[in-house]
């Protein structure tokens, strides 16, 4: 079983709860776990909101720049991909980065290291942007009506 999708989505905090709606929506029709699907939506709100806050500036008219959400629902495994068009950022290091737990800024990369089985940070290659790539291992409810053979 796979199931795919793609979204151009404009930099507007009304985004991340559309994202976040499609994803569990998916989900749940595919009959994933409701914790891996909860994970999984909040690791995606996550980069949405980086991609809201830090995903580039205004076009000439003033309005804002689209990122884009790639979900791909592949055997056992789910795999995300935020992309904008921001100035793009330095990786967080895993094993140094630690942030407070009432902070307001910061936390939202490491939130999406620990709900996620495999994190990529980077940048598209030859053009500028961030890019939050995360996947996670998905477990079916005993219903699945799409259970992966």
């Amino acid at each position: 079983m796979s199931i795919w999708w793609s979204l151009h989505l404009r930099r507007d905090a009304a985004s991340v709860p559309l994202a976040r709606r499609l994803l569990m929506g998916t989900m749940e029709t595919a009959g994933v776990d409701p914790d891996v699907s909860y994970d999984l939506s909040v690791a995606l709100s996550e980069a949405c909101a980086n991609a809201v806050e830090h995903g580039g500036t205004a076009t000439p008219d003033g309005s804002p720049q689209a990122y884009r959400v790639t979900a791909y629902l592949d055997g056992e495994r789910c795999h995300i991909e935020v992309a904008d068009s921001g100035p793009g950022f330095t990786p967080p290091r895993r094993t140094t980065r630690q942030v407070a737990s009432d902070a307001e800024h910061g936390r939202g990369l490491c939130l999406i290291e620990e709900l996620a089985d495999h994190v990529q940070f980077g940048s598209p290659q030859g053009r500028s942007g961030a890019v939050v790539s995360f996947e996670k291992i998905l477990k079916w409810r005993n219903d699945a009506p799409l259970v992966a053979v």
